[in-house]
């Protein structure tokens, strides 16, 4: 799929030099039909990037008690702004625009011009909207006295924004300078924010505040020829006579369209375009680089950047610090001016540089300094021996110094790599016998990004402690986070590691060729069952699965550790040997010649070194790869490549890797048999060609596939492609929520922003529909139509809709050969399959009983950046008590869609005679099915059309969705460690303490009530928190109040039940003696309807002591509803209330929270 910069040339190659006196300037008309045609096909990055984008960046405006003004420079016939939330809009008070396009000019003074509330873009202006109708251009001075026409010459703007509107600007940078000199210098107000189709501009020195890139977005073009041309003149930037070479040049430009473009079977009509989309925020600090380029020297432009996406970037400045005090003077430059910074090691990640962002390169922090046991005065781990390593050294480096000494250090796989991969993971040749590179970590010095401090954390021989270093508060946690995910906490000095023996290697190749994807499976299982896990720990064998000449093939590299019983002995048959027959090559090697024997360095496609080929990588954690659908995935994978340099690579893992717990360090995967490397490779004269593009994304094709299969993914590559959010999700297994809560402690002002992503931003109420229901209820247009009204009512929102059974579905297809388009799109061809499928999933859950889990984690990670995820093809019974403690930071809620048995078997194209197969698993009454569970909404889908479903949505859904949730949630405040270390605390009794915390909530408690307010007998509350809660609401609602106590507070007859202690009650306490709580006997007339009212749902155990007590004063479980302020799914409350035979209560709650 070409991008649009790629189409822009090919259009304008067509212009042969005889045929420029047919160019001519784009009308107005013309200019506007092409940009019609563009923002029609540009939906989806407005959409999933501009709008939500803009929407975080102007949250400020809520909380600010003035109005803001706003520049919009090329706005086109309509603002951006009007896709604002209402609460957004509502704050801007003044607009001005330069629009030099006259038809634009006036449909965009239309649309601002309505006095309408209920229609008017900005429903709050103070001051008449002016549009220039010229271009936005710089003026002949710089100074800010120049006579520019904005109105009034002293107008100054809180917020310029130029949205898709640079292109054809010259002198970007000056753009900006004379942009920013029209902004008001006011914290946080005053900001110019760019959104361009293009990463690569060069603002000349000018520093952002913040840059966020969307590389997926792409430009849908329907095959018309008439939008083609329309198109094709847009992108081109001119237009041609209406003569006979102007209509030859107009039919070569559709050709250019057709063949650039990409069809997607989903969307045969359309022509796609990739068109990545990149954001530049600008404040008046953007200037500021003359103040640190005074303090610390510049890099030598002659630095090496060996990743081919860093070297496309621009960054604002490198930076070379020559000790540590350049580091904390960069840092406190940063913090001071509010700019993120990136950092270049080795070289090889691809966001060690970023466009209009300062680096740091590490280079000078060269030395390697081997510390053997008594040399520190015998302190620190029990190794007899260390090695302290500064962050500029190459792993080839550490080997070489090291091995001179007889010791090494169990690093990655190429000598050519930095500290990024020692602080990410560092899976090399060693790891099965010694572990990852940062296992082998005990100390570091650091530089604090949130002070610029120096630390010393863990050991670090006191030789090597700079003189103003000091202990951090967290050294235990940042200790932990630099084993796995360091290069996200602070700018690394130096390391310090333990050291083991060095050992000599014996390598072994073999290369077999295969015949097609039966023997590709073959093959691997025999490497996976035969070979890789019989293999001693101080062995390891990796894979590589590749094409040569043509041909498929798969490659197997053995190394051994080398001993003198090995050498003396006579050469014995191995494993390999007798699989595959002799070995192509065996060499004895050091560990600095061991890099070079790397297949992929060596052998494949004549070898990978020396800077002729360019590479884009992602890894998956994989165990059992001989499993069938492994291996099919894996054979699949190499069959579509597209590149005949592309291959993936098998890195054994297992042994000492796996001897460490998950939670030990911030490397959470750990129970794999192999490290899958998914590389696309082209020739490096074809970077950022259609060529690189392709592989990269079957890089990604590939990774996905394998995800939901793996055991995690490896986050050393990961950045901030949106392509990774799936695979960040994954990367550090349990350890993720962790790690974010340390990101936010001790990176809070995101100078390390574009480090592996941890998803740090505020977590607001995410939202996850189960939209559940029986065959043939609807369930599907349901959800789109919910879709719609989400998107109409916020459309800066994410929302998505996921089908959970599309993987069946898949895998169903690949085991049978049913053909998996129809299956997804032709309801008839589904229901003739329909009992086959089941059957089959059935049979995958007996032999995999956590497959459903599997299957809704998969879906849900796969779309982590969604702020509402619509999941359909859901069948399991009580999806939300099922699954919500997996995900603990997403409000689950499950809307069952209604149909009597009539309609369902109508709508599969049935008959309506039901044989004893087709019932549904609910029972019927009354001719309607009811679910054997309560679901969080029941919605009637009988009727014909679409206005009940859209009602239902605007009525049920949309509240999830409003402010006052979002507002309220702020009021609480998370305490970590408390009341023990390494818990969560989320204080939701400090709701109360706000001024307006509890009307607020009481508010809630009563509109969101699942049940009907005026059928409730009673309200009833347990201590202590559920009195806080209750008894306004009670108040409120003229009901009576009864609570529920502690034995022995409240006057008999009473009834009393043994009570566990609440989750957090168990911390807290030490003495686990037995309580009892008591009602009083005659509080509520038997058979009352009753609303259980509590701070909060946690473990469940006070809930069902709660509804064991109404049960023994006669009210039915039936009779009883539970609304709690806040849920903490981890702790599986709802399945404890379920276990206990109350399952068909309906539990509420208002905020969802993962802590305790």
């Amino acid at each position: 799929m070409a991008t649009l910069d790629r189409l822009k040339q090919a259009l304008r190659t067509q212009i042969k030099e005889t045929m420029l006196q047919e160019q001519k300037p784009l009308s107005d008309e013309r200019y506007s039909a092409g940009f019609e045609v563009l923002v029609e096909g540009s939906k989806m990055s407005y959409q999933e990037f501009i709008i939500p984008q803009l929407n975080q960046l102007l949250k400020f405006l809520v909380g600010s008690r003035s109005s803001a003004s706003v520049l919009e420079v090329g706005p086109g016939p309509r603002s951006v702004l009007g896709h604002l939330p209402d609460r957004l809009r509502r704050k801007i008070g003044k607009y001005v625009a330069f629009e030099p396009n006259g038809l634009f000019a006036k449909r965009l003074t239309e649309s601002l011009s309505s006095t309408h509330p209920k229609e008017a873009v900005l429903p709050s202006l103070e001051h008449p909207v002016v549009i220039h109708q010229r271009p936005f251009a710089i003026p002949e001075s710089m100074e800010l006295d120049n006579n520019i026409d904005t109105g009034n010459a002293e107008d100054k703007y809180d917020i310029v924004l130029l949205c898709q509107s640079m292109y054809g600007m010259k002198d970007k940078g000056k753009i900006i300078e004379h942009a920013l000199s029209m902004v008001r210098d006011v914290p946080e107000k005053g900001m110019v924010v760019v959104f361009h189709r293009n990463g690569s501009l060069d603002f000349h020195g000018l520093v952002c505040s913040r840059t966020v890139s969307f590389n997926t977005s792409v430009v849908r073009v329907v095959e018309d020829e008439e939008v083609l041309n329309n198109f094709a003149r847009f992108i081109a930037g001119f237009d041609t006579e209406d003569t006979e070479i102007g209509n030859a040049i107009r039919a070569d430009w559709r050709q250019v369209c057709r063949t650039l473009g990409r069809r997607e079977e989903a969307s045969p009509a359309h022509l796609q375009f990739s068109a990545p989309v990149f954001m530049f925020v600008f404040t008046q600090d953007a200037t500021s680089l003359p103040e640190l380029t005074a303090q610390v020297p510049l890099a030598d432009s002659s630095s090496t950047i060996k990743n081919w996406i860093a070297r496309s970037h621009r960054p604002a400045s490198v930076f070379k610090p020559t000790d540590v005090q350049q580091v904390q003077q960069c840092v406190r430059w940063a913090l001071k001016h509010g700019f993120s910074l990136t950092v270049i090691g080795g070289g090889h990640s691809g966001h060690c540089l970023w466009t209009t962002v300062v680096s740091i390169d590490m280079g000078a922090f060269d030395q390697i300094h081997i510390i053997t046991k008594g040399d520190d005065g015998g302190a620190g781990s029990d190794a007899s021996s260390f090695v302290v390593v500064e962050a500029g050294c190459k792993t080839g480096d550490i080997v070489r110094k090291t091995m001179a000494a007889g010791l090494t250090v169990p690093l990655g796989a190429r000598p050519s790599v930095g500290a990024g991969l020692w602080l990410q993971g560092g899976i090399g040749h060693l790891a099965r016998q010694y572990g990852l590179a940062c296992d082998a970590i005990v100390g570091a010095v650091m530089v604090s990004v949130k002070s610029g401090q120096v630390f010393c954390v863990g050991y670090v021989p006191s030789q090597h402690q700079p003189t103003e270093a000091v202990l951090p508060e967290y050294e235990h946690d940042l200790l932990w986070a630099m084993k796995g995910a360091g290069t996200n906490f602070g700018i690394v000095i130096s390391v310090t590691f333990k050291t083991y023996p060095a050992p000599t290697y014996v390598v072994r190749d073999w290369i077999s060729p295969l015949s097609g994807i039966n023997e590709t499976r073959s093959r691997i299982s025999d490497f996976d069952r035969l070979i890789a896990k019989k293999l001693q720990r101080n062995s390891s064998v990796d894979g590589y699965l590749y094409r040569d000449a043509g041909q498929l093939r798969l490659g197997m590299t053995m190394i051994e550790r080398y001993t003198t019983e090995l050498a003396s002995a006579p050469p014995t048959p191995t494993m390999g040997d007798s699989i595959w027959g002799p070995e192509a090559k065996v060499q004895v090697v050091n560990g600095v010649d061991l890099f070079e024997t790397e297949l992929y360095v060596s052998t494949l496609h004549g070898g990978h070194g020396g800077g002729k080929t360019s590479s884009f990588k992602r890894c998956v954690f994989l165990k059992d790869i001989g499993e069938a659908r492994l291996s099919y995935l894996l054979a699949a994978a190499i069959e579509t490549c597209p590149t005949p340099l592309c291959y993936l690579h098998l890195l054994h893992g297992g042994g000492a890797v796996g001897d460490v717990a998950a939670d030990t360090t911030a490397f959470g995967c750990r129970a794999f048999d192999f490290a899958c490397v998914v590389t696309g490779v082209w020739h490096r004269g074809l970077d950022h060609t259609q060529a690189a593009q392709t592989a990269v994304q079957w890089v990604y094709d590939v990774a996905n596939k394998l995800l939901p299969l793996s055991c995690g993914a490896y986050g050393a590559d990961l950045g901030a492609d949106p392509r990774d959010v799936a695979l960040a999700a994954k990367a550090f297994g349990p350890n993720l929520p962790r790690l974010a809560r340390l990101k936010c402690k001790l990176d809070p002002c995101k100078v390390l922003a574009h480090a592996c992503p941890l998803f740090t931003e505020p977590m607001e109420q995410k939202l996850v529909i189960l939209v559940t229901g029986e065959s043939g209820s609807g369930k599907d247009f349901c959800a789109e139509l919910w879709l719609a009204v989400m998107r109409c009512f916020y459309e800066s929102l994410k929302v998505r809709i996921v089908s959970i059974s599309d993987v069946t579905k898949h895998e169903y297809a690949m085991v049978t050969g049913a053909d998996l388009n129809l299956l997804r799109n032709d309801r008839t061809y589904k229901e003739q399959h329909r009992s086959g499928m089941t059957a089959f999933f059935q049979r995958q859950v007996q032999q995999r009983p956590r497959l459903p889990e599997e299957h809704f984690l998969n879906i849900v990670y796969s779309e982590a950046d969604a702020d509402v995820l619509l999941i359909t093809g859901m069948r399991d019974k009580a999806p939300v008590a099922a699954f919500s403690h997996l995900v603990p930071d997403r409000r689950l809620l499950e809307v069952y869609v209604q149909v009597s048995e009539q309609t369902r078997q109508i709508r599969r194209g049935r008959q309506s005679s039901i044989t004893s197969d087709d019932r549904a698993d609910g029972q019927i009454d009354g001719n309607l099915i009811i679910p054997d569970h309560c679901p969080s909404l029941i919605f009637n889908n009988e009727v014909t059309g679409k206005e009940a479903a859209e009602s239902f949505a605007q009525d049920h859904l949309l509240p999830f969705l409003h402010d006052d949730l979002q507002q309220l949630a702020g009021m609480v405040r998370s305490k970590p460690d408390f009341p023990r270390q390494g818990t969560n605390f989320r204080h939701v009794l400090g709701i109360s303490q706000q001024p307006s915390g509890l009307a607020l909530c009481t508010s809630l408690l009563r509109t969101h009530f699942a049940g009907n307010w005026a059928k409730i007998d009673a309200i009833v509350c347990c201590e202590a928190g559920g009195f806080i809660y209750a008894s306004p609401l009670a108040s409120q609602i003229h009901v009576p109040l009864v609570p529920i106590r502690k034995a022995g507070k409240l006057p008999p007859p009473t009834v009393s039940v043994v009570t566990a202690r609440s989750y957090i009650s168990s911390l807290a306490i030490e003495n686990q003696k037995e309580e009892r709580m008591e009602i009083e006997r005659d509080a509520i007339p038997k058979g009352a309807s009753v609303a259980v009212v509590d701070d909060v749902l946690s473990s469940g155990k006070t809930l069902c002591t709660v509804l064991h007590l109404l049960g023994k004063v006669g009210i039915p479980a039936e009779n009883v509803s539970i609304i709690v302020v806040a849920e903490l799914p981890l702790h599986g409350g709802r399945q404890l209330v379920r276990e206990h035979g109350f399952g068909r209560v309906n539990i509420r709650s208002l905020l969802v929270f993962d802590g305790a």
